[in-house]
């Protein structure tokens, strides 16, 4: 789905009442009776005013009557979930306002806000379950079985936690990583990189040899703090071009540093994973494979190994970074819950033919949207 934020001007603060007693209800049922949503609201028109508001939410969207469904109720849907976490971002006044689409993926979106101060910033929106959706979209009775909407939601959340978890704790090492601003439940707001391009983009480099080595000495230096990226690649390394004037015998000449910029961390692992040395092996690979194509430049050493990289886990008083994310909260049983949906994912993908980055059309987004709400009545 594309973010619309045109409706929120229209909101009144009764509105947003019932539209969180609907997020609050959804903890515990697929689809929120009303009885229910008008106990959690409160509101003082009593249950007129919430219907009133249940009728302006489901009519742009943000909640969802389901037509089979047993009782009168309504569910809660990603439009929802996305303007509750705006909301929230906007009464702190972390985002003032939304600007385009910069960036659509297999398992989220990216869009241009900004403070209120103008300042542009990254708003990264989570969405596990988009290629699932897509690939059983002839299966009428998907949302009946396996994950249910509200179980992808609850994923999209836990993928925005251990992202944000991640980028603190890799920023808070000095590693080259976004700032991160702000984490609400499926959604991380970052700083933007100015000057830089994702390497995918990237046609020639002034010195291969050199960033390919950066490259892979960030691969060893986040296995020292006990971390495997998970998806090491050119779609999820940024490149930020800066010209720095040094002066040398009194002649000023200007040198063009170029800084990789780690990003997407959701599939991040620890060094103790079971699969730790297929991640890794896999991360090496990639960028092994992707300079041989785009620059054709071949590193002369072999390697590095995972058994030689595991070996300098914590040494030189480096900080086991896994164990920190895991002891802020972000649970062993969080993990596997994500994991095994990531790699759902993954199976999706591989049977959808494969979706990479700004590949997937916006037709093909509401197609989607289209099939998940066949079955539901506004």
């Amino acid at each position: 789905m594309k973010l619309d934020t045109r409706a929120m001007r229209h909101l009144a603060a009764e509105d947003w009442r019932v539209l969180t007693a609907v997020e609050m209800g959804s903890r515990n049922h697929e689809i929120v009776p009303t009885p229910l949503i008008e106990k959690i609201a409160r509101l003082r028109g009593g249950a007129s005013g919430v219907h009133k508001s249940i009728s302006a939410l489901a009519k742009v969207g943000l909640i969802a009557r389901m037509k089979e469904a047993k009782y009168d109720g309504y569910r809660l849907t990603y439009g929802g979930l996305d303007y509750l976490a705006l909301h929230t971002y906007s009464s702190k006044k972390v985002v003032y306002s939304v600007g385009s689409r910069i960036g659509v993926g297999k398992e989220s979106d990216i869009m241009i806000v900004a403070d209120d101060s103008g300042k542009q910033l990254v708003l990264k929106i989570h969405r596990l379950g988009r290629i699932s959706f897509r690939s059983v979209k002839n299966n009428r009775d998907y949302l009946k079985k396996g994950k249910a909407a509200g179980s992808w939601m609850y994923l999209s959340r836990l993928s925005a936690m251990k992202e944000y978890a991640f980028m603190q704790a890799l920023k808070d090492e000095g590693f080259p990583v976004p700032d991160p601003i702000g984490q609400s439940r499926h959604t991380i707001v970052m700083s933007f990189i100015d000057n830089a391009l994702p390497l995918r983009q990237v046609s020639e480099v002034p010195d291969p040899a050199g960033l390919y080595a950066d490259l892979i000495g960030l691969i060893l230096r986040l296995a020292k703090h006990g971390l495997i990226h998970g998806d090491f690649n050119e779609f999820n390394l940024m490149i930020k071009e800066e010209r720095i004037k040094k002066t040398e015998k009194e002649e000023e000449k200007e040198t063009l540093v170029i800084t990789p910029i780690l990003i997407d961390f959701p599939q991040m692992v620890s060094m103790d994973h079971p699969n730790a040395e297929m991640y890794f092996d896999r991360d090496v690979n990639c960028i092994k494979i992707f300079f041989e194509r785009r620059f054709h430049f071949v590193g002369t050493q072999p390697g590095p190994f995972f058994a030689e990289a595991k070996k300098t886990v914590g040494k030189d008083g480096a900080k086991r970074l896994d164990a920190a994310v895991e002891a802020s909260g972000f649970t062993k049983k969080m993990i596997k819950d994500l994991e095994a949906a990531i790699r759902e994912q993954q199976e999706a993908i591989s049977k959808v033919g494969g979706v990479e980055d700004d590949s997937e059309s916006d037709e093909e987004e509401e197609d989607d949207e289209d099939d998940e709400g066949a079955d539901q009545e506004e």
